[in-house]
């Protein structure tokens, strides 16, 4: 494998994240590549529902939404990260509508929403229900426009390139015609997303492997906070009907939960309710259906207008009536899957990872602002502040030129996709029993041996999609429930049956590396 291209920064994922990173690059001229695995509005950031959070309202301020963020986060958010991300924040958010972002509006002021945890309404939506969707649609245009940018789709990243420990650039393969090449560059960007396929019930789509993670992790990177898996807690329980998220923003306009017998339960597990963090919704709908032995609870929204909800809701609407549920009449079946990573690659406030050249924006990335469990609708607001902050410090990297020698990959071997789909199937179910909302160290030493040993026998590179995905899930994996063995307590989203409490002692977040693997592409 000879062949390759050079490029002055190197992008990977177009989520909120990626494409903001692009925007800024290309916009200084930076000859940029950014390639997607699929289709460039297919990522986590165009599912968002919910919205973006920022003090924007006349009632609000950074310091509260900083407060609100300490709090859900329990103790372990870098405190420096969710200032700068609560303080650039409302700046950014001009920024996109600058460039053509179309939130909605209460008459001339942007409408605000409230989400648990939140202490004011400050989440900014659009569509309704589609704000992902219509900040991907804004920011891609942007980006498309500029000359200095390559947008690359259905291009698949194998492995990054390395050079004297230093991340030189990353092998790609381009899924129609199976040509694999190395793009070369001054520095990458790597803002691929999550790794919700862990889990069997999740709200991600197929492309949330864990890829970045993985990558960054052969290469040497620092990982940091990834026993902490988000669970969102309502998803839609249907026969036929995908895990589809139904946003916390509906419990923000007064939905409630109900178990079978038609009984709100969330008040005995916080006094918040539904509108307690994440973490604990998700708990308390858990314990209540191992006590009662139901296999959902229901999302019961029914005391709303009708008219309100279709206009507020008109996504989730559509979705619930393509199932047999009428978000405004009936209680519909719910319960918690796999959402949001808060670790990820460690990154200091610019996007920087311990690999010199390697930079990591958005879920992919642990710049600790979420700590221990992410506030609502913080997700976007962390990809386009850290995104910005990213290619404004890779500016100086990307201006230096490629280097000029051709990568060398070891010898790779495929797996047939239908071996590598079970093994993606069998890492879904084991994390799914053992490593989910609530944990047990059995469990858990049980599930890293199956882990390590699926790993190895997938040590070489399997030079096709499937394999490659197989393989990230493996070891994403594997470093999950290591994370989760070792802290021995219960925190955010964390949660251990043998070690219930929160303890001081743990206060303290987890970091791992391993030296960069010897089968990654190299250059001369």
């Amino acid at each position: 494998m000879n062949r390759h291209e050079e490029f002055e920064a190197v992008i990977v994922g177009s989520g909120i994240a990626g494409l903001r990173a692009a925007v800024e690059l290309a916009g200084a001229g930076r000859k940029t590549l950014l390639v997607t695995k699929d289709d460039p509005t297919q990522s986590n950031t165009g599912y968002a529902q919910g919205g973006i959070a920022a003090a924007w309202a006349e009632d609000d301020r950074a310091e509260l939404h900083y407060e609100d963020t300490l709090r859900a986060g329990d103790g372990l958010c870098d405190e420096q990260a969710v200032r700068v991300m609560v303080e650039e924040g409302p700046p950014r958010i001009r920024e996109l509508i600058g460039w053509g972002t179309r939130f909605d509006r209460d008459h001339e002021k942007l409408a605000l929403a409230r989400e648990a945890a939140h202490s004011r309404r400050r989440v900014i939506h659009a569509g309704g229900d589609s704000t992902g969707a219509e900040i991907v649609r804004s920011l891609l245009a942007r980006a498309r426009g500029l000359q200095a940018l390559t947008v690359r789709a259905s291009t698949f990243s194998v492995d990054l390139v390395l050079q004297d420990g230093r991340c030189a650039g990353i092998l790609l393969q381009d899924e129609t015609s199976g040509d694999v090449y190395a793009a070369l560059a001054g520095c990458v960007l790597l803002a691929t997303g999550g790794a919700g396929r862990l889990y069997r019930d999740t709200t991600n789509p197929p492309q949330a492997t864990g890829d970045g993670v993985a990558m960054g992790y052969r290469a040497g990177a620092v990982v940091c906070d990834l026993e902490f898996v988000q669970f969102h807690p309502t998803v839609l329980i249907a026969p036929g009907a995908p895990r589809f998220l139904l946003s916390e923003a509906l419990r923000g306009e007064g939905a409630v939960l109900r178990n079978g017998a038609g009984e709100r339960f969330m008040r005995l597990y916080h006094p918040d309710a539904e509108l307690a963090p994440r973490d604990v919704v998700a708990r308390g709908i858990v314990e209540e259906m191992a006590r009662s032995g139901e296999e959902c609870v229901y999302l019961d929204l029914t005391g709303r207008d009708p008219r309100f909800v279709e206009e507020r809701f008109p996504s989730i609407t559509r979705t619930c009536l393509a199932f047999g549920f009428d978000l405004a009449r009936d209680r519909v079946p719910v319960r918690p899957a796999a959402h949001y990573m808060m670790g990820g690659l460690q990154t200091d406030l610019d996007g920087r990872t311990s690999v010199a050249g390697l930079y990591a924006a958005g879920e992919v990335a642990c710049t600790g602002v979420h700590g221990a469990n992410r506030l609502a609708s913080n997700s976007l607001l962390e990809g386009v502040v850290f995104g910005a902050r990213a290619a404004e410090a890779m500016l100086q990297e990307a201006a230096a030129p490629a280097p000029r020698a051709a990568a060398k990959l070891a010898t790779p071997r495929s797996i047939p996709v239908e071996e590598a789909e079970s093994r993606r199937e069998s890492v879904a179910d084991l994390m799914s029993g053992n490593a989910g909302v609530r944990r047990r160290g059995a469990d858990l030493e049980a599930a890293l041996a199956r882990l390590r040993e699926g790993s190895v026998r997938l040590a070489s590179v399997p030079l096709r999609r499937a394999g490659v995905e197989a393989r990230n899930l493996l070891l994403v994996g594997e470093l999950v429930v290591a994370s989760a063995r070792e802290r021995e307590e219960s925190r955010g989203a964390h949660f251990r049956i043998d070690f219930p409490e929160k303890r001081s002692a743990w206060r303290r977040r987890l970091a791992r590396s391993a030296p960069p693997a010897e089968d990654l592409p190299r250059l001369d």
